[in-house]
C-alpha cells in the first residue's frame, strides 16, 4: 500500500554515495525532502538532481535536508554526485526496498517512478508529487509544500 499524505513515513536507513548511513530519526526534527528517481546520468533524472542542486540553499533555509533515492549503487551515485556537484546525499536503494515501503509506482510496471515527498520534522507526510516527464518541476512543489508548512 504507498504512502499517501498524512501517513507516518516509514523509517528511511540506508547508506549515501560516501557509505554514510542516512537515518530520518537523526534529523533533528528537520523537514525532509524524499526524491525518487529512476536512475543516475538519465537526462530526466540530471534535470531534477540539478534543480535540487540550485535550489539546495533555499530549501535549507526552509527547514530541510534534501535526499536523493534510486537502485543504483554507490559508485554510480558517487560519479554521478560528483559530475554535477550534488550537495546532498543520494541513497543507496539496493534491492529497492525503501521504495516498495513507500509504495512508489513503476510506470509500465518496468521503469521506477519519479516521485518527491515533502516529510516535516515530526515524520508525517506532508506533500507527494509524482510526475515521470518534468524532474525539474519536483524541486518547485517540493519548495512551495516547504513554505506552506512554515506558515
Amino acid at each position: 500500500m504507498a504512502v499517501a499524505v498524512g501517513d507516518q513515513a516509514p523509517l528511511i536507513a540506508l547508506l549515501d554515495q560516501h557509505g554514510k548511513q542516512c537515518r530520518s530519526d537523526q534529523l533533528a526534527a528537520k523537514s525532509l525532502v524524499l526524491f525518487f528517481y529512476p536512475k543516475d546520468e538519465t537526462p530526466g533524472c540530471t534535470a531534477e538532481a540539478c534543480a535540487f542542486r540550485d535550489s539546495y540553499a533555499d530549501l535549507q533555509a526552509l527547514g530541510a535536508e534534501v535526499w536523493g533515492v534510486s537502485g543504483d549503487g554507490a559508485a554510480s551515485h558517487q560519479r554521478f554526485a560528483s559530475r554535477h556537484n550534488l550537495p546532498y546525499p543520494l541513497l543507496v536503494d539496493q534491492g529497492n526496498q525503501l521504495r516498495k515501503a513507500f509504495g512508489v509506482p513503476a510506470v509500465l510496471g518496468l521503469l521506477p517512478g519519479r516521485v518527491t515527498y515533502v516529510i516535516d520534522g515530526q515524520g508525517v507526510v506532508r506533500h507527494i508529487f509524482n510526475n515521470l516527464l518534468d524532474g525539474a518541476a519536483h524541486r518547485n512543489e517540493a519548495r512551495a509544500a516547504l513554505q506552506r508548512l512554515a506558515l
